[in-house]
């Protein structure tokens, strides 16, 4: 693999072409930036456009949430705070990831399933949206550009290599 200094020394083109095939190479690197793009781009939708303002309303909106499982409309809630909030977070850094997937998973399979049964499709559609991605990633895990994958990397060079 080239150095930073030496792609820096070429020409921007050169130098950007050559970063494109490092990063898009058979080796992995190409699955990983994708799962990276996918575990960002998701998690921080579900974090700031969903759970961030639940999180913020909880005492407007605990008392008159849904309450699709019969536990109460304020467990629900925090449930579902939980997973857009928490286990949004776990998935953007890559910690913990396909645990973390599973609430999200979860909570989008309640929401098209039970809470917007009755709806036209569109009102489902979100929640079918986020559901593919976070479960591809209890299947795929968090790839190596994440903390999951840095923490295998050095369970690995801590055991010399083995396993």
């Amino acid at each position: 693999m080239t150095n930073v200094e030496d792609i820096m020394n070429e020409t921007t083109p050169t130098a950007l072409c050559r970063i494109w095939r490092q990063v898009t190479a058979p080796d992995g690197c190409r699955r990983d930036a994708g799962l990276l793009l996918l575990r960002a781009a998701t998690g921080l939708l579900m974090l700031t456009q969903h759970g961030w303002g639940k999180l913020q309303n909880y005492g407007d909106k605990a008392d008159t949430w849904a309450d699709p499982l019969g536990l109460g409309g304020p467990t629900s809630l925090a449930l579902a705070i939980f997973a857009e909030v928490v286990c949004s977070a776990l998935v953007v850094i890559g910690l913990t990831t396909r645990l973390a997937a599973i609430p999200l998973v979860l909570t989008m399979l309640v929401a098209a399933g039970i809470v917007h049964w009755d709806d036209p499709f569109g009102k489902k559609e979100f929640a079918l949206l986020f559901l593919v991605p976070f479960l591809t990633l209890i299947f795929t895990g968090a790839g190596r550009y994440s903390l999951d994958g840095w923490l295998a990397h050095r369970r690995q060079t801590s055991n010399g290599g083995a396993g």
